[in-house]
């Protein structure tokens, strides 16, 4: 990790990494994995992930790149110009060190979470905890790779058929939900939470940018890859990690008799 990239997370280690007590329901993180499953508790996470705008607005914005030649010329403006990263070289570098961040808090906050003060409660929690996160980072990236071998779609260098949707983008976006929601998690204040689940997005917006100015990737890709990201892991961590309601801003559309409706709603 960049000694840059390192200072932020050395504090948010030094902010919440105790990872003792109990959640709001006196529960400890990752003690009630699979413990109840219901189909309507199932078919309520996918909802919520699928209408999630974490999911729709990347879906969208794919959709609208895949207008006239969007895609291209955006591609090619970025890795001409590399106005954020400076060259096609170190965008692609940059992408793997963000993507490392990301890496890093995810396991941090992981581990911060409130467990349980037992050591051996703690230790069997954060392994049915951990192993619920990575199937959702897995359910994520290997539904990415299924796609990438039936689209065939050539990266804007040409290196390779294997650009859509974009692996980096999937598993930026994808630690970055597991963040944010662990974050949930963890007692602190408020407005600093916000300011880390931001700068969780923001970081990851970076990796997809840079896989863009680096001629990995068109927009498409990445903002396919952001919302396979969002959809998969935010349904397999709510649906399976039996967590109590949070106090996540929740807006969420869904479709309903003659049209759609929106729903807005926090914990107070």
């Amino acid at each position: 990790m960049h000694k840059g990239y390192s200072i932020p997370f050395i504090c948010l280690f030094l902010l919440i990494t105790s990872g003792c007590g109990t959640l709001n329901n006196g529960r400890g993180w990752g003690q009630d994995v699979l413990r109840p499953i219901t189909l309507e508790g199932v078919g309520s996470a996918a909802r919520n992930a699928f209408f999630d705008l974490q999911t729709l607005i990347p879906a969208a914005g794919a959709l609208v790149f895949g207008i006239d030649d969007w895609d291209e010329k955006t591609s090619n403006w970025a890795s001409e110009h590399n106005p954020v990263f400076g060259s096609i070289d170190d965008a692609e570098d940059s992408s793997n060190s963000l993507e490392n961040v990301l890496l890093a808090e995810t396991v941090i906050t992981t581990f911060a979470t409130p467990s349980g003060d037992d050591f051996g409660q703690w230790t069997i929690s954060k392994l049915k905890g951990l192993g619920v996160e990575l199937a959702a980072v897995g359910a994520a990236t290997g539904t990415t790779e299924l796609i990438k071998k039936r689209v065939n779609r050539w990266r804007p260098d040409g290196s390779d058929n294997e650009s859509f949707p974009s692996g980096h983008a999937t598993s930026a976006f994808s630690l970055s939900t597991l963040s944010n929601r662990n974050l949930d998690s963890i007692e602190m204040p408020k407005k600093l939470r916000r300011t880390f689940q931001v700068g969780n997005l923001l970081i990851a917006t970076g990796v997809g940018w840079a896989r863009i100015e680096g001629k990995k990737h068109y927009p498409s890709d990445v903002l396919a890859g952001a919302a396979l990201a969002h959809f998969f892991t935010a349904f397999v961590h709510d649906a399976f990690l039996g967590l109590p309601e949070d106090d996540r801003f929740h807006f969420i559309i869904f479709p309903q008799s003659g049209g759609a409706a929106a729903q807005v709603s926090m914990v107070f």
